[in-house]
């Protein structure tokens, strides 16, 4: 039928109540993609917090793909066990609420489920890749994480004299709330 389309819903409309649709739906999408998603550390003082202000600097590059960062965090778990282990921060923002983290209800540790983790009492070891990092635990020089957007590699040997190109290594004085804290952040070359 001329004049006529067929809507997802299987509705049959009018050519101009299609249109209004198409565009209404346009809007919709370019107001959800202009729309500054909530940064969780924003606003807060963190300032007696280098940990959680070092963080918060970071939220909206990794959100944005901009710049992906590993955290190398060493601490003492809730059982009291030395546990360690890099955590690929970007990803830990898409698939974990960070509200609780900048408030101070929770605290960020290394999981099972992160790029590396380590018990150093019962020796468990574990190694994932995530969307954004691939692990190379087999490398004479040490651990290595390669960036699957721009396929550089990120050296967390910290006698190392560079972390790799665009790689930066940055030390945090937890100020007592974890044993060691180092951030590497990558940037991420993007196509314009």
């Amino acid at each position: 039928m001329v004049g006529y389309r067929v809507l997802s819903s299987g509705i049959n409309a009018e050519y101009g109540e299609f249109e209004a649709r198409k565009q209404l739906a346009e809007a919709s999408r370019l107001s959800k993609r202009s729309q500054k998603k909530s940064l969780a550390g924003a606003g807060k003082d963190l300032s007696s917090q280098p940990f959680l202000e070092a963080l918060a600097k970071r939220e909206e590059a990794n959100k944005t793909g901009k710049m992906t960062s590993i955290i190398f965090i060493r601490d003492k778990n809730a059982r009291g066990q030395e546990i360690s282990g890099y955590i690929d921060y970007a990803h830990r923002l898409k698939t974990e609420d960070f509200e609780p983290y900048f408030n101070g209800k929770k605290r960020l540790l290394p999981k099972l489920s992160d790029l590396s983790f380590y018990n150093w009492e019962t020796q468990k070891s574990t190694s994932n890749a995530t969307p954004n990092y691939q692990v190379i635990a087999d490398n004479a020089s040490g651990l290595l994480f390669k960036n699957k957007r721009d396929r550089k590699i990120v050296n967390v040997d910290p006698k190392a004299s560079r972390p790799g190109d665009n790689s930066t290594r940055v030390p945090i004085a937890s100020s007592g709330q974890y044993t060691q804290v180092v951030i590497y952040d990558h940037i991420t070359r993007r196509k314009t």
